[in-house]
C-alpha cells in the first residue's frame, strides 16, 4: 500500500527540516560573525549592468567601503551584483548571502564570503543582524518586502534603529506618498515610523547618514533614532 506510511514520512521530512534550518543558522553565524561594521544593500536583481542605477549602487557601496563599512547583499545580479563589486574595488568585505530558487538565481562574482541558503527566513536573519545600516535602492515585490519587514522589525523593537536610506526620491516618492496619505490618516503607521527613514539622491549623501550616524553611536553609546 504505497500511502500505508505517510503521515510517517511526512514527519521524517519534518524533522529533518529543524536540522536543516539550524544549520543554515550556524553556518550563517560562523561565516559572518566579525564583519562588522557593515550595510546591507538591498534593490532588483533585475537591473542592467549599463544603466546609471547599477554604476551609482557600485559607487554608493564603494564609498561605504571606504568608510570602512563592510557590504552585504542578495548575492546575486543587478544591484546586488553593483554593490558587492564597489566592496570589492573599496578592498573591504563583499558579502553575498545566495537563496535557492525554483529558477535558480546565479551567485555574482564580486564577493568575498558566500552563503547560499535554502530557507528565506535564515537569509533574512543574516541580511539584517550584521548590519548597521540599510540602504534601499529601487526594485520590485522583493525590495518592498525587504523595506517593509526591515522597518517592522525597528518599529516592534525587534531590532536595534539604524539608518534605513531610500535611494532615487522620485522612484519611492508614489511609495512614501501613499503611507502618508491612505496609511497614516488611518492611524495605520505613526509619525514615528517616518522617522526611520531617509531619502537621498546622491552617493556622497549615504557615506555622511551612515557614518554620522555610526560616530555618534560610538562615542555616546546611544540606540537612538535618528534626528
Amino acid at each position: 500500500m504505497a500511502n500505508q506510511y505517510e503521515i510517517n514520512d511526512l514527519a521524517k521530512e519534518e524533522s529533518w527540516r529543524m536540522f536543516r534550518i539550524m544549520g543554515e543558522f550556524v553556518e550563517g553565524f560562523d561565516t559572518l560573525t566579525g564583519i562588522e561594521p557593515a550595510v546591507s544593500i538591498y534593490g532588483s536583481a533585475r537591473l542592467k549592468s549599463d544603466t546609471e542605477l547599477y554604476s551609482q549602487t557600485e559607487d554608493i557601496a564603494y564609498r561605504l567601503g571606504k568608510l570602512g563599512f563592510s557590504i552585504i547583499t542578495g548575492g546575486g545580479p543587478g544591484v546586488m551584483e553593483a554593490a558587492n563589486k564597489g566592496a570589492m574595488r573599496a578592498g573591504v568585505v563583499s558579502v553575498g548571502l545566495n537563496i535557492e530558487l525554483p529558477e535558480e538565481q546565479a551567485g555574482n562574482e564580486f564577493t568575498t564570503k558566500s552563503i547560499t541558503f535554502h530557507h528565506f527566513f535564515v537569509r533574512k536573519v543574516m541580511l539584517v543582524k550584521y548590519a548597521t545600516a540599510f540602504v534601499i535602492m529601487p526594485g520590485g515585490l522583493g525590495t518592498l518586502d525587504e523595506l517593509t519587514e526591515v522597518l517592522t522589525l525597528m518599529q516592534t523593537l525587534t531590532i536595534k534603529p539604524f539608518p534605513v536610506i531610500l535611494i532615487d526620491s522620485g522612484f519611492w516618492r508614489g511609495f512614501l506618498d501613499w503611507l502618508k496619505s491612505s496609511a497614516l490618516v488611518r492611524n495605520f503607521v505613526s509619525k514615528e515610523d517616518f522617522s526611520l527613514l531617509r531619502v537621498c539622491d546622491r552617493p556622497e549623501e549615504v557615506g555622511e547618514i551612515v557614518q554620522n550616524w555610526y560616530s555618534r553611536h560610538q562615542v555616546t553609546g546611544e540606540e537612538a533614532l535618528l534626528k
